[in-house]
Order: C-alpha cells, then sequence, then structure tokens
C-alpha cells in the first residue's frame, strides 16, 4: 500500500513539473522578440502601412541602440549623428516608395474632361 502511495505521489510530482515546464516555455520570450520588440499596429490595414509600420519601428529601435551605444561612450556623437542620419534617409526612402501619404487616385493632370 505504501508503494502505490509513494508512486502516486511520484507521478503527481512529474506532473506538476511537466505543468510548470510548460507555463514557462510560454512565457520565456524568444532571443529575436527581445531584441526587436515590436507592437501591435492599429492604423488602417493596408500592406504598405504594414510594411512602412515594421520599418518605422526597426528605425525606432535602432535609434535607440544608437543612442545608447553614444550616451556610454561606445561611438562617438559625429558617428551617431552620422547612423541616424543614415537611418532617416532608409526610411525616407521607404516611405517614398511605399507611396506612404500619397492618395492613389489622386490626378495632377490639370486637363480634365
Amino acid at each position: 500500500m505504501e508503494d502505490t502511495a509513494e508512486a502516486f505521489a511520484t507521478v503527481r510530482y512529474q506532473q506538476n513539473i511537466y505543468r510548470l515546464v510548460k507555463y514557462m516555455e510560454k512565457k520565456i520570450v524568444s532571443k529575436e522578440d527581445f531584441l526587436y520588440p515590436r507592437g501591435p499596429y492599429y492604423g488602417h490595414v493596408k500592406p504598405e502601412n504594414l510594411v512602412f509600420n515594421a520599418n518605422l519601428q526597426e528605425f525606432a529601435q535602432r535609434i535607440s541602440y544608437i543612442c545608447n551605444l553614444e550616451t556610454g561612450g561606445k561611438i562617438s556623437p559625429e558617428e551617431a549623428y552620422e547612423q541616424i542620419k543614415l537611418l532617416w534617409k532608409q526610411l525616407k526612402h521607404s516611405k517614398k516608395e511605399l507611396k506612404i501619404g500619397q492618395e492613389p487616385f489622386q490626378n495632377n493632370d490639370s486637363g480634365g474632361s
């Protein structure tokens, strides 16, 4: 009888460990999510808006890294400025290529019907 109770206690213990491991797996954040967190998008859902939002969030994350490196003395203020300037140009290019903020059916032609 004592062996049966001990076996049940062992099984219950193993089940609790299994549940704990499963719980912890859900709580563990991937390295990618930890290094590059992304917020949810609540804007107008169009492919170009989603792509630009991803680019914008990456821009913000990289700016944060650059600022922290400069604050920590790992890069010079001039180097930080140049890196931020390059990132800004890339973001502007992305906005232009995705036609963000432009009316898709806007007719600039003054000759009409």
